[in-house]
């Protein structure tokens, strides 16, 4: 069944990389926000032949492209309420990307990012150290970012505790982050403590929350995707951030319970079968 919104769609573009193997990124967030009931539209960072989880794999970077479809963008008079941001190929693609979202926040548009670059104390394959100044600059102009708690400490220069944190030092990590330019921040796969949780911080509130999940052992590639296209969906439809965010928690805890089972991990998690249990 289609997801009704009480509120009227919104329009929707997605900047993030492709893959043609796997069920990640724009391929795992595109059918969700269209089920939110909002017109959902793409460009790709870079196409990418599979899931780095494979070990191997192909990225082909789409900077020239980006480049050239702005104006076109712009001649058209496209414009978007809301752009989500994830995988930037280099400094440079970021530059043009932060400056469109830039011109766009201008008239309105809301711009939520994801600094996609890695998890559990280290980078991603094929992720360089010159990425995580590519999404410094992307978290400058946006209105909500999630990264990861490994990506925040990479954001903020802050050593990672395997052993996890207090609700201090995330509040001190949330409070960084907010002083680097983004408005509203959550922080996703924190252990604080001693509990798995997500935490966050509302500017329009001005307030801290902290809401803990039961983690399932298993990884999927794209979950962190499922996430963020959840939260954006609900936020478009008027749920409240922490509300949002509790809703995106419980999306992706149902969708891993469904696929637990699954022998390729590494494609991530078809979910077009599972939207139902979006909520």
């Amino acid at each position: 069944m289609q997801h009704k919104s009480s509120m009227s769609a919104k329009q929707i573009l997605l900047i993030n990389d492709m893959a043609g193997y796997g069920k990640v990124a724009t391929a795992a967030m595109l059918p969700i926000l269209s089920y939110f009931g909002h017109p959902t539209y793409n460009l790709p960072t870079a196409l990418v032949s599979n899931t780095l989880d494979y070990g191997k794999f192909h990225i082909l970077d789409t900077t020239d492209y980006i480049q050239s479809v702005f104006p076109v963008w712009k001649e058209l008079g496209f414009r978007f309420d809301a752009i989500a941001t994830g995988f930037i190929a280099s400094e440079e693609q970021a530059a043009i990307i932060a400056r469109y979202c830039r011109e766009q926040a201008q008239s309105g548009t809301v711009v939520y990012t994801d600094p996609i670059m890695g998890d559990e104390g280290k980078l991603y394959n094929g992720i360089t150290p010159s990425a995580i100044n590519s999404m410094r600059e992307m978290i400058s102009v946006a209105d909500l970012i999630f990264p990861n708690y490994t990506e925040a400490c990479y954001l903020t220069d802050t050593p990672y505790q395997e052993q996890g944190i207090t609700m201090e030092e995330g509040k001190l990590l949330l409070t960084k982050l907010h002083a680097m330019g983004a408005k509203s921040v959550l922080i996703t796969s924190a252990k604080v403590d001693g509990q798995s949780a997500v935490i966050g911080y509302n500017h329009a509130t001005d307030q801290f929350f902290v809401l803990p999940y039961t983690e399932i052992p298993v990884r999927f590639p794209g979950t962190g995707d499922i996430f963020s296209a959840v939260l954006i969906g609900h936020l478009l439809n008027g749920t409240p951030l922490k509300l949002s965010t509790r809703k995106a928690m419980d999306a992706v805890y149902q969708l891993i319970r469904h696929n637990q089972g699954n022998e390729d991990k590494f494609k991530g998690i078809p979910l077009e079968q599972y939207l139902h249990v979006l909520g």
